[in-house]
């Protein structure tokens, strides 16, 4: 009888519990006794705040709650696990609490630091002749995981944001000529701009859609933004703008960080980002004395379970099982992706990327020949991408009025 252990780390989504549910699902059938939630990820593990699934999944119905729940069902981390090299007292301890529970099998689902933890500590059990395999689950709204196709979670947030920008741009045109406003909306992305991109879709027949997007791909010339605003004011009354959090200056300094001392940093070093949107905003007040908003959409892009995309719920479901079987097969040091096999109609496989170490703590950008940075807009290439990945709705169960979620009373 083999047993196996799950967590999750780093940001969280909409759809990050529909993997778990996956893995559950998948593992019970392939005939693990026991599957345990590690609390708070790895940084739970080290604490032994592990909880046996069956107390909330056996019942299908919690299941299928699960799937749609949003943000981290089992809570999540951002702890910096270190190399074995310079800690391996850390790592001995963690694999002494695996071998407590006897535990064969550890699933991370997560974004590029998840996979970092994946790589290390496989890494350190190959060297060690430890009985353990690890097996990394990819999930991110921010789609910046390379070698995969797409990350599951970035199809909803990718719906949200198209859905929230096309009634922005309704709210923006109601007011007419005399009241003209620049609405400058802030979307996440540190240095991938996939999120942001996805404002294109909310252009339509019933839309006319935004005036421009601006992804970190491209650095911002702040003259020209300006100028940018000015002419488009002549043409129009309202106007909106996406933008990344992540966007810099020519100068290479990150537009949210100008007139700022300080910026805090995560455990991995990552800077705290947000704010552009304030700043673009001031700066258009400043230069051209028209009325402007900064709307920051913030945790919403990730949490939005309520406008999930149909297809993503689907695929991180499926690679929440896909990781099972991985596992189950004693693999070890991988990741599972999506291959896309065709656009027209959407169809993609399954597999996995045999070399961890060509995924964690990589980044896949936009590619620059989808950017059309004379019109500071998107190609129709990035579009074609983006929007099978947002098709379909999910049905809710709602209770009160309101969506029912599944919570641990632990």
């Amino acid at each position: 009888m083999k047993n196996l252990i799950v967590g999750q780390s780093g940001g969280p989504t909409s759809v990050i519990n529909a993997s778990l549910a996956g893995v559950y699902e998948e593992a019970k059938r392939l005939g693990y006794n026991h599957v345990y939630g590690m609390i708070n990820g790895i940084e739970g593990l080290l604490e032994e705040n592990i909880v046996d699934l069956d107390k909330y999944l056996a019942d299908k119905k919690n299941l299928e709650l699960l799937k749609r729940t949003p943000s981290s069902y089992l809570q999540t981390c951002r702890f910096k696990l270190g190399t074995y090299v310079d800690h391996p007292d850390i790592y001995e301890k963690i694999f002494d609490i695996l071998d407590k529970y006897d535990i064969d099998s550890f699933i991370y689902i997560g974004g590029n630091d998840s996979m970092d933890t994946v790589e290390n500590l496989s890494d350190y059990a190959i060297i060690n002749k430890r009985r353990q395999n690890f097996i990394g689950v990819p999930k991110t709204i921010d789609n910046d995981l390379p070698i995969t196709d797409h990350c599951p979670g970035f199809g909803s947030a990718a719906k949200y944001i198209a859905t929230s920008i096309r009634e922005i741009v309704r709210d923006s045109v109601c007011y007419g000529v005399k009241h003209s406003t620049v609405a400058i909306v802030e979307v996440m992305g540190r240095h991938a701009g996939w999120l942001t991109a996805s404002a294109a879709l909310a252009k339509s027949d019933d839309c006319e859609g935004v005036d421009a997007i601006f992804l970190p791909e491209v650095p911002l010339d702040l003259d020209k933004f300006v100028d940018k605003v000015r002419i488009l004011a002549k043409k129009k009354p309202a106007i909106v703008i996406v933008v990344s959090e992540g966007i810099k200056t020519t100068s290479g300094e990150f537009v949210c960080e100008m007139g700022k001392d300080d910026v805090g940093v995560d455990a991995f070093g990552h800077k705290q980002l947000n704010g552009c949107a304030d700043v673009l905003a001031n700066l258009i007040k400043e230069k051209t004395g028209l009325k402007t908003r900064p709307i920051i959409l913030s945790s919403l892009q990730r949490a939005a379970a309520h406008v999930a995309s149909l297809t993503d719920l689907r695929e991180a479901e499926k690679v929440g099982k896909h990781g099972a079987k991985l596992a189950f097969n004693g693999e070890t040091g991988k990741m599972v992706i999506m291959k896309r096999v065709n656009n027209n109609p959407y169809k993609i496989k399954y597999s996995s990327f045999n070399n961890i170490h060509d995924i964690a703590n990589l980044e896949k950008k936009v590619p620059l020949e989808w950017i059309d940075q004379e019109n500071n807009y998107v190609k129709d290439e990035l579009i074609d991408y983006i929007r099978p990945l947002i098709m379909g709705e999910v049905k809710q169960y709602y209770k009160n009025g309101v969506p029912e979620h599944l919570i641990r009373k632990d």
